[in-house]
C-alpha cells in the first residue's frame, strides 16, 4: 500500500523543482539578454536579432523543461486514477482487513490526486504574474574629462559630475504590470542605485538618505470605468516637466542640460490621465512638492502642489505637450508670517517634437518659472532648449543641442545669470540594447560660475564624454 506521507513528500518535491525552475528561468532570461518623449519612452525594448534570438532560446528551454515536468505531473494522476478505477471494482473482499486496507489507499490517492491538482492551481498563479508583468533594467556608466580640472566635481550637472573618473550613472532594475479598461490593476517600480540615485536625493528638500532614495519610482495603477478609460496612478513617480528624462538611453545626448538639472526630478502623491482619443489627453496632478518623498512643508506653507498637463497629436509627425505646476514650495524660512507671503513656486513647461521622417527627428522645450526667496523676494527664471537627431543608419545617429536658460534671479543655480550650453553627442549602437556615446559640451555663462583645480573663477567650462548604456527585457519588442 503507498504511503501517504511517502506520497505526498514527492509530489511536493516535484513541485518545488516546477517553482525553482520557473524563477531561475525567468531570472536568466531578464539578465542575459545581449541586448519618452521620443526616444523617451521607459519600454527599454530593443529590435536586436541576436538579442531576440537569445531571448527566444532561453525561454524555450524554460518552457521546455516546464512542460516536462507538468507532462510528469499529468501522468502520475492518470496512473492514480488507473488504480483508483481497479480498485472500485466490484469484487468480494477475502475478509475485512482486506477491505479496510483498500478503502485507505484508495482515501490516499484521492487525496495525493487533490494535491497536485492544489499545487497546480498555485503554480499556475506564479506563471501569470510573470507573463503579466515586464522585467527590465539599465546599467550605465560613464567616464568625462573636465578642461578645467576640477578637483572632482564638474558644475551645472545633474548626474554626469565627475572629472576624470570612470562612474556608474545609473543600475536600475523595473517590474512593470501595464493595465487597461479589461484589465484595470497595475503598477510599477523601479529600484536604482549611482550617482543618479545620490544626486536626486541630494536635491531633495527633505534629505533623507535611507533606503527610499533607491526606489526611483512605485506607484500602482488603475484604469476607471469612465469613458475611453480613467488612468489614476498613486505613489512616486518621475516628474511630467520637461524633454529629457532620468535614463540616458531614452535622451538624444548623454549629458542633461540645465533645464534638466534646475527643474523637478520626482514627485510623490497623484496623477490621472483621460485620452479623449489618438490625439488629445489630459493629466492632472496632486503632489507633496519637487523632490518630496515626504510633505516638508509646515504652518503657513502646508499646501500642495497642484498641475496639469495637455498632450496633443495632432498629425504623426507632430506633438506638442503643455505643462503647468503651482505650489507652496519656496522656502520662506526667515519670513516672520510665511502665510501673508507670496510663497508659491510657478512652471510652465512646452515641449514640441517633429518627426521630419525617419532620418531626421526636432526636439524643442521652453520653460518659464517663478519663486520666492528666503526673504519672501520674487524671482524669475527661463529657458529654451533646442535639440536634433539624424540617423545616419538605425546604428550611427549625431545629434547636437543648444540651449539657453536664464536665472537672472539666481533662484535655481545660486548665480544671477545666463548659462548657454553647446553638445554635439555621437551616438553608435554595437547591437540595439547596447548604446555608446561620444560627446563634446562646452558651457558657457555671462558670469563667472565655473571654476578650476585651483579654484579660478571662470566663465566656461569644456568636457569631453564617452557614456555606456546597457538595458534588457523579457519582453517582445
Amino acid at each position: 500500500m503507498l504511503s501517504k506521507p511517502f506520497l505526498l513528500t514527492r509530489m511536493r518535491a516535484h513541485l518545488a523543482m516546477l517553482a525553482m525552475m520557473l524563477t531561475m528561468s525567468l531570472t536568466v532570461v531578464a539578465f542575459s539578454q545581449t541586448g519618452s518623449q521620443t526616444g523617451l519612452n521607459d519600454s527599454g525594448t530593443t529590435n536586436d536579432s541576436t538579442s531576440k534570438a537569445a531571448t527566444k532560446a532561453v525561454a524555450k528551454s524554460a518552457a521546455d523543461e516546464l512542460a516536462k515536468t507538468i507532462e510528469a505531473l499529468e501522468e502520475r494522476i492518470r496512473q492514480l486514477e488507473a488504480r483508483l478505477a481497479r480498485l472500485d471494482e466490484p469484487a468480494k473482499p477475502a475478509n475485512d482487513n482486506v477491505a479496510v486496507a483498500k478503502a485507505v489507499e484508495v482515501a490516499e490517492i484521492k487525496k495525493e490526486i487533490a494535491a497536485i491538482q492544489d499545487d497546480a492551481k498555485k503554480n499556475e498563479g506564479v506563471l501569470k504574474f510573470f507573463r503579466d508583468v515586464e522585467v527590465s533594467g539599465i546599467v550605465d556608466g560613464y567616464y568625462t574629462y573636465n578642461n578645467n580640472k576640477v578637483d572632482m566635481f564638474t558644475q551645472g550637472r545633474a548626474f554626469d559630475v565627475r572629472h576624470n573618473a570612470f562612474s556608474l550613472q545609473l543600475a536600475k532594475l523595473t517590474l512593470n504590470k501595464a493595465n487597461s479598461k479589461d484589465d484595470p490593476l497595475g503598477f510599477r517600480v523601479d529600484l536604482g542605485l549611482g550617482e543618479t540615485v545620490d544626486r536626486i536625493i541630494s536635491v531633495s528638500d527633505s534629505g533623507r538618505n535611507d533606503a527610499t532614495k533607491h526606489v526611483l519610482q512605485a506607484y500602482a495603477s488603475y484604469v476607471a470605468p469612465i469613458g475611453s478609460g480613467l488612468t489614476v496612478d498613486f505613489g512616486k513617480f518621475y516628474t511630467p516637466v520637461g524633454a529629457e528624462v532620468i535614463e540616458t538611453k531614452d535622451n538624444f545626448n548623454y549629458t542633461r542640460g540645465w533645464l534638466f538639472a534646475f527643474g523637478p526630478y520626482y514627485h510623490a502623491g497623484l496623477r490621472a490621465k483621460y485620452a479623449f482619443n489618438d490625439k488629445v489627453a489630459l493629466s492632472g496632478f496632486l503632489f507633496n512638492g519637487w523632490d518630496n518623498l515626504f510633505e516638508n512643508n509646515v504652518g503657513g506653507n502646508a499646501g500642495k502642489t497642484v498641475g496639469f498637463q495637455l498632450g496633443l497629436t495632432p498629425t504623426k509627425k507632430f506633438a506638442l505637450t503643455q505643462t503647468y505646476l503651482a505650489g507652496p514650495e519656496a522656502p520662506l524660512a526667515n519670513v516672520p508670517d510665511i502665510s501673508a507671503q507670496d510663497n508659491w513656486r510657478h512652471v510652465a513647461d512646452t515641449v514640441a517634437t517633429v518627426y521630419v521622417n525617419d532620418k531626421l527627428t526636432l526636439l524643442g522645450n521652453f520653460v518659464f518659472g517663478s519663486d520666492g526667496d528666503n526673504f519672501g523676494n520674487r524671482g524669475k527664471w527661463s529657458g529654451g532648449a533646442a535639440y536634433f537627431k539624424y540617423a545616419f543608419t538605425n546604428k550611427l545617429a549625431f545629434s547636437p543641442r543648444f540651449e539657453v536658460f536664464n536665472d537672472k534671479d539666481g533662484l535655481r543655480t545660486g548665480t544671477a545669470q545666463t548659462v548657454k550650453d553647446i553638445t554635439l553627442t555621437q551616438e553608435v549602437k554595437l547591437v540595439n540594447n547596447l548604446i555608446t556615446r561620444f560627446e563634446y559640451r562646452r558651457d558657457f555663462s555671462n558670469q563667472k560660475f565655473f571654476t578650476n583645480d585651483a579654484g579660478i573663477a571662470k566663465s566656461n567650462q569644456n568636457t569631453f564624454t564617452f557614456g555606456v548604456s546597457y538595458f534588457f527585457t523579457n519582453r517582445e519588442p
